[in-house]
């Protein structure tokens, strides 16, 4: 006769992400993978450059019935142009529909997806 004994982790163990996403934080910031930050400093870089004007964190659009969507960046390319920006290892269903609702409501803004 087997005993199955529970799986629990140690006390103190960081509970695995549910994409094994490393958090990071850099400049304050605490951003939700190692891609997303490396894509922070990336805008630093070209804001310094003057290959755009200027870019915000977490830019929060109300879509329909309630729903949010929250980008990684709002980007203001040097000649005026405004596009959001999304890192993403994958693509859920969640937010496959967000983007559509955004395509929808949001069309003067083109919603990048950064792999």
């Amino acid at each position: 006769m087997s005993v199955k004994i529970p799986n629990f982790a140690p006390q103190g163990a960081k509970k695995q992400n549910k994409y094994h996403n490393v958090k990071v934080q850099i400049d304050g910031h605490t951003f939700d993978s190692k891609a997303e930050a490396a894509r922070y400093q990336e805008l630093k870089l070209m804001q310094r450059a003057g290959a755009i004007r200027e870019f915000s964190l977490q830019p929060n659009f109300a879509l329909e019935a309630g729903i949010h969507y929250r980008a990684d960046f709002l980007v203001t390319g040097k000649d005026g142009t405004v596009w959001a920006e999304d890192v993403k290892g994958f693509e859920t269903k969640e937010f496959k529909l967000k983007k559509k609702l955004f395509e929808w409501k949001y069309s003067q803004i083109e919603l990048r997806l950064i792999k």
